[in-house]
């Protein structure tokens, strides 16, 4: 029974071992003067400034003084939010590299995706700054062409909710578990939605119906750009927030990003991946509370920590000294991985490829068989066969290695 095992590299281990994951909230979670009692952190300052100049957004100001509807505006809003969890991210780890030894997996919630990029090493800083600098604007403007907004429905039957939604035109824009979901699309179909028994409905201050197809000019926009961007492959397990698979390629995690402004969130998937992982402990970066609360109506037994002021480090520090294990992700400039996208059964690809084959890029090697679907598995560097780490019929979790490849001039 592969549920009574936790996973690990290659599959599964015991019961009892740790698995921490650091994730970013996205857009909503930001309030007035959040930033404030950081900048008495030695350093936040100056990042915070440097930050702004990438990104052309005064987050010092917005940070600590703008009120509430300055810091609603998305084109504010969004790289406030990453740029915050950039610079505490360093105070949480005042040495960067020390973080891919201590956190097992990442994620984050809508543009929080962006910031998690960056802590897994697939983004600098800098790029991340840009790139959510315009896919503020972009989705600022779109949401300018037609009257739309998001609503929160609490409680209530998930399928109900989802067929009320649908009914009437609505996308359930974040499918976040723990009884909530987000419906989005314009103000009259807002106003013509009936929640099913047993929900409530909350309308959110937010400026557009964000994840749906009212975005999708700002997708277009983000997609030209992304493709001007280098990337690295994660050093740790990202996790999409649009299927919930974990994500091993650079690009692959770029084309996400820009896919995800105009399609759902499912962080619902996201947290049972946590689970399929064996997640101990979350640590949620600022501004943080928003996927704390989710997780302990949804993941309970996971210790979970919102770290929302500096006072909340030294927690924080013993969190990480407890759980903090080293991601099974590794890099070397000799070889590359292929990795597990979700917990399953590992089956090899019809063609059997075998030790110094050489692979072209994008080559089937294989798919996981899931509760819910068969997912498919590239190679998309190709490269030559060094030693497969997975058999045909073992089990597998997210994020586990099941190939290891050696470049070769048409992998780069």
């Amino acid at each position: 029974n592969i549920d009574s095992y936790t996973p690990d590299l290659g599959g599964y281990l015991r019961k009892g071992s740790t698995v921490l994951v650091v994730v970013a909230p996205g857009q909503g979670a930001q309030t007035p003067g959040f930033l404030t009692p950081w900048l008495d952190v030695p350093g936040i300052a100056e990042r915070l400034e440097w930050l702004s100049l990438v990104s052309g957004v005064d987050l010092l100001t917005h940070g600590t003084k703008s009120d509430t509807d300055t810091i609603r505006d998305t084109a504010v809003a969004q790289p406030l939010i990453v740029g915050a969890g950039l610079v505490t991210l360093l105070s949480l780890f005042p040495h960067p590299s020390a973080a891919f030894a201590s956190i097992g997996a990442g994620a984050g919630h809508s543009v929080g995706e962006i910031t998690a990029a960056v802590g897994a090493g697939v983004l600098t800083a800098e790029q991340a700054m840009v790139f959510v600098r315009e896919r503020g604007k972009a989705m600022a403007q779109a949401s300018a062409v037609t009257q739309t907004g998001m609503a929160a429905v609490l409680g209530g039957d998930k399928e109900e909710v989802i067929a009320a939604a649908t009914e009437v035109g609505l996308t359930c824009a974040n499918i976040n578990g723990a009884g909530q979901i987000v419906v989005a699309g314009t103000k009259a179909q807002l106003e013509s939605f009936t929640p099913p028994e047993g929900a409530r409905v909350r309308a959110l201050e937010v400026a557009g119906a964000f994840h749906t197809e009212h975005m999708a000019s700002a997708s277009a926009t983000l997609g030209r750009i992304g493709n001007a961007l280098s990337t690295h492959d994660p050093r740790i397990r990202l996790i999409s927030n649009s299927d919930g698979q974990v994500v091993h390629d650079g690009r692959a995690v770029v084309r996400r990003l820009v896919s995800q402004v105009a399609q759902p969130v499912r962080w619902d998937l996201c947290m049972q991946t946590m689970l399929d992982l064996g997640v101990t402990a979350m640590i949620e970066i600022p501004p943080a509370g928003t996927l704390t609360n989710l997780a302990k109506r949804a993941m309970p037994g996971v210790e979970t920590l919102a770290l929302k002021t500096p006072d909340d480090l030294p927690s924080a520090w013993k969190l990480i000294e407890k759980h903090g294990v080293k991601s099974t992700i590794e890099t070397s400039p000799t070889w590359r991985l292929v990795i597990a996208p979700a917990k399953g059964i590992f089956r090899t690809a019809d063609v059997a490829f075998a030790e110094g084959d050489s692979l072209p890029p994008h080559t089937h090697v294989g798919y996981i068989k899931t509760s819910r679907e068969e997912i498919p598995i590239h190679a998309p560097h190709g490269g030559t066969i060094i030693e497969w780490l997975t058999q045909d019929g073992d089990p597998v979790s997210p994020g586990a290695p099941l190939l290891r490849l050696h470049p070769t001039e048409q992998s780069f």
